[in-house]
């Protein structure tokens, strides 16, 4: 089984899932939500799946995107778009900044100038008198997208932020299996050699800082218009590793696993309160009612199980059981012959 050959056709069954979900029970603000984060986690796949940088400052894209599409079209007009790509050149710049501290460190100190240069970017929107503190900044409304499309409606606003993430994720994918990503690869695998055949791999690992930046950027201006707020979780360190938990959860250098990770995750934050629920109803253990109230816990336990038992990911021991059975069946065919 080519695993390569079938990955067109779950994309598309799962683009056709996403299409239809308003018609079959789904509610579309929470679905937005989850692609939100979805695109997040595939940003951030993208520097430390194939760049092998970790970055712990991520939120600072998203959150810092974020407030300045909030008061872009809330407090000075701009119309959504305009406020989408202010979002997306926000998230641009500051990582162009903290990438280029960051990138003349390794390991973790590089990791650690991300996390204080993203807590810098914390407390300035706790300050800040246009964010609203603790409070955050509430109230963005959604508006018409190019004059045409009203964006108070649930469902148009759904495809819109479909297409949005569609068309991001093929970004990622052409980025990725463009010569630059194949530098990108090379640079994680072994940079030295890298430089030794003449790649100037700052450069290289900057601008792949700057890609992941600007995108996690756009799911951070696109939180805030599906939404209408933004809050200083967006910002906050723990929403850094509430990323890095979705990608490696989900399957670290692989496409499909920032996707399938952000999903566990978000499905997990927003329904272990149902499920709790619903296990002690069936088993008559009160215990599962006080569940929702630990889903930190719950979380963690699922990240330990994952780097315990599937240090690949969901998707990345999926994709290597399936090119186990590939090649154990080549082997058989040839010996056959």
């Amino acid at each position: 089984m080519n695993t390569k050959k079938f990955a067109p056709i779950g994309y598309g069954l799962l683009l056709l899932g996403l299409i239809a979900a308003p018609f079959v029970g789904a509610y579309p603000v929470f679905v937005m939500k989850l692609l939100c984060f979805a695109l997040f986690a595939s940003a951030f796949n993208l520097l430390l799946g194939y760049t092998g940088l970790l970055s712990f400052g991520h939120a600072a894209f998203l959150g810092g995107a974020a407030y300045i599409t909030g008061q872009s079209i809330k407090a000075w007009g701009v119309t959504p778009e305009i406020g989408l790509l202010l979002g997306v050149v926000t998230g641009a710049l500051l990582g162009l900044v903290m990438g280029f501290f960051a990138i003349r460190r390794q390991g973790i100190y590089a990791t650690m100038i991300t996390l204080a240069l993203a807590q810098m970017i914390y407390f300035a929107c706790l300050q800040l008198p246009f964010t609203g503190g603790e409070d955050g900044l509430q109230g963005v409304p959604r508006g018409k997208l190019f004059g045409l499309l009203d964006l108070q409606s649930d469902l148009t606003m759904y495809y819109v932020c479909l297409v949005v993430v569609v068309l991001a994720f093929l970004v990622i994918v052409r980025t990725i299996h463009s010569p630059f990503g194949q530098v990108l690869k090379g640079i994680k695998e072994n940079e030295p050699r890298a430089i030794s055949l003449g790649y100037d791999t700052n450069r290289f690992k900057l601008l792949a800082f700057v890609i992941s930046a600007a995108l996690a950027g756009l799911a951070g201006s696109l939180k805030t218009l599906v939404l209408g707020f933004a809050t200083l979780s967006d910002v906050h360190w723990s929403a850094s590793g509430h990323v890095v938990l979705m990608t490696l959860v989900g399957g670290l250098g692989t496409l499909s696993g920032p996707i399938v990770g952000s999903a566990v995750v978000v499905l997990l934050e927003n329904k272990i309160g149902d499920l709790g629920n619903f296990l002690a109803h069936a088993t008559g253990i009160e215990w599962f009612n006080t569940l929702g109230e630990s889903v930190t816990i719950v979380t963690g336990l699922i990240f330990v199980v994952c780097v315990l038992a599937f240090r690949r990911g969901i998707m990345g021991e999926l994709i290597a059981w399936l090119e186990r059975m590939r090649t154990g069946k080549s082997s058989k065919d040839s010996a056959s012959h």
